[in-house]
């Protein structure tokens, strides 16, 4: 059985090595999930967080990580275009509420960081993985209002902008002048920084963001994650 259980979750490589498979992937950040929701309860007075909350929230992440994968338009410092994978992780947020949506988040974005890394510094890090990614979480301040789950996408989408908008300002606005002189967008240069990180950071989180909501607002589709969200709370 342990030797079954290896050959799904690590490959060999060529040079006798060996890399995690996506199934290896999927249980690291089930285990960091795990352990962030460990912390939160501490923090949160020992309030009960049940196998069904970490079952429905690891199969959440696992289809996050699989459709990140599936990627239309990737950008060249990170970021992209992908098949709905924010959805996925803001639902958690939409069936649990903050503490255990943003906890996902969190774990999916570290899980992010080992699969496709783009490390400036640790700030950087923080905030384009740890911070970022945590805010879709934030739907789950939605979770009991009417339309919570569009209004919740909306709004965490809007939290990860937010932080990744902050760190192409900080991190990566050395580049932004020459950039947009590139496509023919000559701004000055204390402003260049911010035109810079909204165009970039706005482009796929909003492209993105625009094809979810078509696609939540298709009656069928609505009404399926209503019973998928009964079946989760229940």
């Amino acid at each position: 059985m342990s030797t079954i259980m290896s050959n799904i979750l690590v490959k060999p490589l060529e040079d006798g090595s060996y890399s995690l498979t996506v199934a290896g992937y999927v249980l690291i950040g089930v285990i960091i999930f795990a352990a962030l929701v460990l912390v939160a309860r501490i923090g949160n007075h020992g309030r009960k967080t049940g196998a069904k909350q970490i079952a429905f929230s690891a199969a959440a992440i696992a289809l996050a990580t699989v459709t990140s994968m599936i990627q239309f338009w990737k950008m060249p410092m990170g970021g992209g275009v992908t098949l709905f994978s924010m959805l996925f992780i803001v639902l958690i947020g939409y069936w649990y509420g903050p503490t255990v949506g943003i906890s996902a988040g969190i774990a999916y974005g570290l899980l992010q960081f080992v699969l496709d890394p783009y490390i400036v510094s640790l700030p950087q890090v923080l905030f384009d993985y740890v911070f970022a990614f945590g805010a879709l979480g934030i739907s789950g301040f939605f979770s009991k209002k009417k339309h919570g789950l569009l209004i919740g996408y909306i709004v965490a989408i809007t939290g990860r902008f937010v932080f990744s908008f902050l760190s192409g300002v900080i991190f990566f606005g050395i580049y932004a002048s020459d950039t947009l002189a590139q496509f023919g967008i000559h701004v000055g240069a204390a402003a260049a920084p911010f035109v810079y990180s909204a165009l970039y950071n706005g482009a796929y989180i909003y492209a993105e963001g625009a094809l979810t909501i078509v696609l939540l607002c298709i009656p069928p589709v609505a009404a399926a994650l209503r019973q998928v969200k009964a079946q989760a709370v229940a």
